[in-house]
């Protein structure tokens, strides 16, 4: 039986009387890659240092792989990627993997690969100093990968990087994913996490008040599908009328319906045969869901 990476049950932290982290629960299962997601002051940076041991929480508990934040073994097995880097400006990029392999008692062979799979081979005989942010945000996320640790913490993993440095970064997520790591990562970037994470938690006002997919939240969160007919020229207001929509702009028919009635609407749009020339589906992003249930808790609902 597997036991899960991260479980958080329950936790809550207070700072002179203000309530950071609410009463929050969840878990990871081995493989799983799950964002965290929250508005600046949500609480996200708070839940990330309990898990790390950083601080102390003032009620729940939290295990890492079985044992307690901080311990040795739950820092032998788990591993942290902060927004911000920083190393020695006059060490090599060999030399500073190189330097927490030794501490990690992890073989220095591991060090060339790891540089590899980052995109820095050929940097890696270049001092710090030389780095740009983007060089340096790659070398944290190889110095996290030291060991091969069995739950990860990213805060904002692509900070700072190019769109094709940010690809190769999620790709080596979903490799460690793939060889039974857990991820936590939290990030603004919410388009390109959407399809890249298995789960998603949304943090607000300290309190999770999102657990799912991402389908299950579109699912939750009942928000419409929008959907824009082009049709033939002058056939808009024919169609228009058809599907029962008001809304024309041109040569094209916009239309929002619930998930349960796309596929009859595509339906009554495919029966109208030579009229139109093509249908746009536009489901709700990880922006709209985020901003649906961050202002759910907002409004006080």
């Amino acid at each position: 039986m597997m036991r899960t990476s991260l479980t958080v049950r329950n936790v809550t932290k207070q700072f002179s009387g203000q309530t950071a982290v609410n009463d929050v629960s969840f878990s990871l299962e081995p493989g799983e890659r799950v964002a965290l997601l929250g508005h600046n002051g949500a609480g996200k940076t708070t839940l990330f240092k309990m898990i790390l041991g950083f601080l102390k929480r003032d009620r729940g508990e939290i295990e890492v792989l079985g044992d307690l934040p901080g311990s040795d073994g739950a820092r032998k097995h788990m591993a942290y990627l902060p927004e911000s880097v920083a190393f020695s400006n006059v060490l090599r990029g060999r030399e500073v993997l190189a330097f927490y392999a030794r501490l990690k008692g992890v073989a220095q062979a591991e060090v060339g690969p790891l540089l590899e799979r980052v995109g820095l081979a050929e940097a890696a005989n270049r001092r710090v100093a030389t780095y740009s942010k983007g060089m340096r945000q790659r070398l944290g996320l190889a110095q996290a990968l030291i060991g091969q640790p069995k739950l990860v913490l990213l805060d904002e993993p692509t900070s700072g990087l190019d769109p094709i440095s940010r690809q190769n970064v999620y790709d080596l997520i979903a490799e460690i994913a793939g060889q039974g790591t857990s991820v936590l990562m939290s990030s603004h970037a919410l388009t390109e996490l959407a399809p890249r994470t298995d789960r998603i938690l949304i943090l607000s006002k300290g309190t999770l008040v999102a657990d799912d997919s991402l389908t299950g939240l579109r699912a939750k969160a009942g928000l419409p599908i929008k959907l824009k007919v082009w049709t033939r020229p002058g056939a808009a207001p024919e169609v228009a009328a058809t599907l029962g929509s008001k809304q024309m702009n041109g040569r094209s028919v916009d239309i929002d319906c619930r998930l349960d009635e796309k596929i009859p609407l595509l339906s009554a749009i495919g029966a109208l045969g030579p009229l139109v020339e093509d249908v746009e589906v536009h489901a709700p992003g990880l922006d709209d869901i985020y901003r649906h249930f961050s202002e759910t808790v907002h409004k006080g609902a």
